[in-house]
């Protein structure tokens, strides 16, 4: 036991030597006490330590200030169990707890959690009296909040007596709301908080902004950004970046780069707000200039940061800047989080390099479901449904992760790429009889998708028929699509129906089926289909084309002049189309020519 516990074993042989003097035995420091509470790692140490304290007389009330550090300490140590073990240990020797005691027990029993030590405890501070205390009221709500009980806290926070509750406890039923997805209830606390003049801090506009942002409130966001104003709270970066995702959250970019730019100092969490505000909003170029601003402006990058970046390249198919991002990681030494590595995996995917992705998948100590589900998907949309499939039964054999949706997803595209329908078919079906999850419309989507590349189409019209949940546009179009290579008019004819039904001022349906028409030499049928859309000033979606040369992306509509070198471009390619069709092209005009 000596050699298992030395620190408390010496100090206490000290202390008893002292009892048998007249003079009282001497009282630990703080420091002392401390020092004393990180060695205690097991239960049986802390049996220990109380009973040589009880033998030494250190459980005296006049000393509840150290008991109480004790607990405090053990509560945020690797262990908080221990805490609440302490906490029984003390009660159970008759010590008088205070409501001190009581907070460090209840964040311990958050830090695991452990909502039925939650109760008892609840049920002892009742008995006791200390419900009405603050620091107890606020820890009781904080506690029910991190176990899920929700309904728990937001009784405790109503029954709390006026004067009980301050800002700290609104703050916590606010960010209770938020921890479970509860947004709207969360609104409604800081809308009551505002109606009854409670004084806010700069936390409380933070926790209401996050609601905003989730569920897209852009007017209630308005109104806690003129609050902020009012209230006159400093333009921070933790604010400022609440502020920026809230805006980005809602759809309102510009207001949210506005906002940016007025931010005095910007930390990493600016930077990445305004980046992932980017990436989410689909403005991928601007996300990866402003991680550029970011790296010239000296700020150091951080896993999210990178996270972000890395998808807006995956988006872009910029695989040189995303490979330079790769290299900064390295360097740098960050991005070791498994959710960086995921978005890389998801990048060179892309972006083409297969090979480069799987080296990153192997290379994962550990890997979750969705590390499986991207280098799954990936294979399959690179064209390696075979390999894609023996990876999804190396994830069934392994304990790592279980299977989701959007991992069926991925093996149904594998299939749906590779023509395997009768895999597709034993893939769908064991999505529900193994694994019990529910088909989605994106899994009828691959299976339609899947019979139609096997030109199956009389198979697909009884699938969509059979189908338990209504097809949505995007499974009319996957069987419009599929008729344009067999040239079933009637089929597309109704198929296209469908989709007008759906989207009438969608250009999709109607360019669908004009080149089916097309394909049948039924021109007459392709210039009603035009003169619909004209009437109905329905104008094609020019396609779109991204080019990576240097490090930058270029992007390209169809007939479009706007980009800075669109003149040379289009000189060159009329280079290009006279070679074609002439022996006389002189090659010396490439020579002055650098490209774009």
């Amino acid at each position: 036991m000596h050699s298992s516990f030395p620190k408390l074993h010496r100090f206490f042989l000290r202390l008893h030597s002292t009892t048998s003097s007249p003079n009282p035995p001497p009282s630990p420091s703080p420091s002392q006490w401390l020092l004393l509470s990180s060695s205690i790692s097991t239960s049986r140490h802390l049996r220990q330590f109380l009973a040589r304290a009880i033998a030494a007389g250190l459980l005296r009330n006049n000393q509840l200030h150290l008991w109480n550090s004790l607990l405090h300490s053990l509560a945020r140590g690797p262990n908080p169990d221990l805490s609440i073990s302490l906490f029984d240990l003390l009660r159970r020797a008759g010590f008088d707890v205070d409501n001190y005691a009581f907070t460090a027990v209840l964040k311990a029993v958050a830090a695991f959690p452990r909502p039925k030590e939650g109760e008892n405890i609840h049920s002892l501070s009742l008995k006791l009296g200390f419900e009405s205390e603050n620091f107890v009221l606020n820890s009781l709500i904080h506690m029910y909040s991190v176990c899920g009980f929700h309904v728990a806290a937001r009784r405790v926070f109503d029954l709390a007596e006026d004067s009980a509750r301050d800002v700290v406890s609104w703050n916590s039923m606010i960010s209770g709301y938020l921890q479970v997805g509860m947004c709207q209830e969360a609104l409604s606390v800081f809308g009551n908080m505002v109606r009854r003049s409670i004084t806010m801090d700069a936390i409380t506009p933070v926790s209401a902004l996050i609601a905003c942002g989730r569920i897209g409130a852009i007017e209630p966001g308005r109104r806690i950004h003129a609050l902020v104003v009012i209230y006159g709270f400093d333009l921070n970066c933790f604010l400022g970046s609440s502020l920026i995702n809230m805006y980005a959250g809602c759809g309102y970019i510009e207001d949210a780069r506005k906002l940016f730019d007025r931010i005095p100092e910007r930390n990493v969490v600016c930077w990445t707000s305004m980046i992932s505000g980017y990436t989410q909003s689909g403005r991928f170029g601007e996300s990866i200039e402003v991680f550029r601003e970011m790296q010239m402006a000296g700020v150091r990058a951080d896993d999210p940061t990178v996270a972000s970046v890395v998808s807006s390249c995956a988006q872009l198919g910029a695989h040189a800047q995303g490979r330079n991002i790769h290299k900064y990681c390295d360097v740098n030494n960050i991005g070791e989080l498994l959710s960086v590595k995921n978005a890389l995996i998801d990048m060179y995917s892309k972006c083409g390099d297969i090979q480069r992705a799987f080296e990153v998948f192997q290379g994962l100590a550990r890997k979750d479901v969705i590390s499986w589900t991207v280098m799954i998907s990936g294979l399959a949309l690179n064209g390696y449904p075979k390999e894609a499939l023996n990876l999804f039964s190396e994830m069934e054999l392994s304990d790592e992760a279980m299977p989701n949706e959007i991992t069926f997803l991925g093996v149904l595209t594998a299939c749906s790429h590779g023509g395997l329908v009768d895999k597709g078919y034993h893939y769908f079906n064991k999505m529900v009889h193994c694994y019990g999850l529910m088909p989605q419309i994106e899994h009828y989507g691959c299976i339609v998708d899947l019979l139609g590349r096997a030109n199956l189409l009389e198979e697909v019209k009884k699938f969509i028929k059979e189908m338990p949940i209504k097809p949505d546009v995007v499974i009319w179009r996957s069987l419009l699509f599929a008729c344009r290579g067999k040239g079933n008019v009637k089929l597309a004819e109704y198929a296209a129906e469908r989709i007008l039904e759906l989207e009438p001022r969608r250009c999709a349906g109607h360019v669908l089926l004009s080149n089916i028409y097309a394909v049948s030499s039924r021109w007459s049928d392709v210039n009603k289909v035009r003169g619909v859309m004209s009437n109905w000033s329905i104008h094609k979606i020019p396609g779109c084309s991204f080019i990576e040369l240097n490090g930058i992306v270029h992007e390209f509509f169809a007939t479009d002049r706007s980009h800075h070198q669109s003149d040379m471009i289009y000189e060159f390619l009329w280079v290009i189309h006279g070679h074609l069709f002439s022996e006389s092209y002189d090659e010396s005009c490439l020579s002055t020519w650098e490209g774009p």
